[in-house]
């Protein structure tokens, strides 16, 4: 019995009327629960595995997203860190290069090299800070692209899901036109 046969069963099914006193009924619902056993029986085989793999191929990219947004989340706190202990080490030997220029001030000698330890310590803070952030930068860029990489093998076995449905569908097309002209 072929699915499309089945398919009009169950439309007759449906189109039958039952009278029961005053109560009209359509169809029989185990008759109609019958037919879509039957149904669910006669699919290809190929057809339950593109459903199993469309449905693990789901699951696999909410997994991916959920993996995403983890590493997304943890490339921001992560970043957000380095950044706040930059900033703490930029204030702590801005503080000290301010406490060394206030002893140097008596002498303008002292004071000069002051200044210029003071800009030396200030630049090298500033680079630093840069360079943490680049790092932090670089930490999050480097998630993403995992990320990257992981929804794309997500994508090419959806791909190979929707192909193999499409084959899968084309085969069946062909097996009913080869039964409408042998029928």
């Amino acid at each position: 019995m072929d699915v499309l046969r089945l398919l009009d069963q169950l439309n007759d099914l449906v189109g039958q009327v039952k009278t029961f006193g005053p109560i009209a009924w359509k169809f029989d619902p185990d008759e109609f629960a019958m037919q879509i056993h039957k149904i669910k029986a006669s699919l290809p085989d190929e057809m339950k595995v593109a459903a199993q793999t469309l449905r693990e191929s789901e699951k696999i990219v909410d997994s991916a997203r959920e993996d995403a947004t983890m590493a997304l989340e943890n490339a921001k706190r992560e970043g957000e860190r380095i950044v706040a202990e930059a900033r703490t080490e930029a204030e702590r030997v801005l503080e000290h290069a301010r406490a060394q220029q206030d002893r140097m001030i008596g002498e303008s000698e002292i004071l000069k090299l002051s200044k210029a330890q003071a800009e030396e310590i200030r630049n090298a803070a500033d680079r630093d800070a840069v360079q943490m952030r680049r790092g932090a930068e670089t930490y999050a860029h480097d998630m993403l692209s995992q990320l990257e990489s992981v929804v794309g093998k997500v994508m090419a076995a959806v791909e190979r899901g929707k192909h193999e449905l499409e084959r899968s569908d084309q085969t069946a097309v062909v097996q009913v036109r080869e039964r409408t002209r042998v029928g």
